[in-house]
């Protein structure tokens, strides 16, 4: 495996690693440059699992002999090392987990084909959160959700915390970034989806109601927090949806909430 000392912080080898800590600037460039960056070594073995191909390692020297076998299975892949105070330089911050690796971005799965066969959706409306992301993503690849859905204005699914909250779940569910809002809910109703959404509405319908119901195909829509599912979304939707909860407790965190939701849901 070709092995590269890294001396300097300004090492033009290194690029896509530099900034890591920038979360606007990489949600804005690495999906143009059509990388991502898995941190640690299980969400970086994860990745490898799912097929996804890796662009170059880069770690500390202690993580060499554990992660031999990965590196032995790719020994055209550069794999960039250096001491702690050169690579804090580089990303921005300390390398607690010690392993990254950048990535090629896989291609963008065709939204009838993710929803081809799916009985359980989850779309997820502006949510820009990233821990809020990955955790929700961890909860849809364990409860059995078909597919994820995200707004164009959603944050990046393979933002590297979205990815390490997720515990590489964003790599076990197929996911789709709709082009057009509108037009993915429509795609969604012709496709035979009864669309949902997580808000309480005055017309909101108990969450133990609607899975009595037996629903066959459902996408359930989950908004940001605070401002929750957008007037326009609850006017398109054919339902909404809530949680009962003890009085004087009106919500859950979106990520909890969706947890919760995607349970009592769930195909049957």
């Amino acid at each position: 495996m070709p092995v590269i000392d890294l001396v300097s912080a300004d090492d033009p080898r290194v690029a896509d690693y530099v900034a890591l800590s920038d979360a606007a600037l990489r949600q804005r460039t690495d999906p143009g440059r059509g990388l991502y960056i898995a941190e640690s070594s299980k969400v970086l073995r994860r990745a490898l699992a799912a097929g996804h191909v890796p662009r170059s390692f880069f770690l500390a020297p202690k993580w060499l002999d554990g992660l031999s076998d990965v590196l032995d299975a790719h020994p055209d892949v550069p794999v960039f090392v250096g001491a702690p105070g050169v690579l804090e330089e580089i990303t921005g911050f300390h390398l607690h987990r010690g392993a990254l690796a950048a990535m090629n971005r896989p291609a963008p799965v065709p939204l009838a084909e993710a929803l081809a066969g799916a009985r359980r959706v989850i779309v997820l409306e502006d949510i820009v959160d990233h821990t809020n992301l990955g955790a929700i993503f961890r909860s849809a690849a364990a409860l059995g959700i078909d597919a994820v859905l995200v707004s164009p204005r959603c944050a990046d699914p393979l933002y590297r915390r979205s990815i390490r909250v997720s515990m590489g779940g964003v790599f076990q569910v197929p996911w789709v970034r709709l082009g057009q809002w509108d037009a993915g809910l429509r795609q969604l109703r012709s496709a035979g989806f009864t669309l949902a959404a997580m808000e309480l509405t005055d017309d909101a319908q108990d969450i133990d109601q609607v899975a009595a119901e037996s629903i066959e195909r459902l996408a359930l829509v989950l908004g940001t927090e605070g401002a929750g599912v957008s007037a326009a979304t609850l006017a398109a939707v054919d339902r909404a949806v809530m949680i009962p909860m003890r009085a004087g407790v009106d919500s859950l965190n979106v990520a909890a909430a969706s947890a919760v939701a995607m349970w009592e849901l769930r195909a049957r």
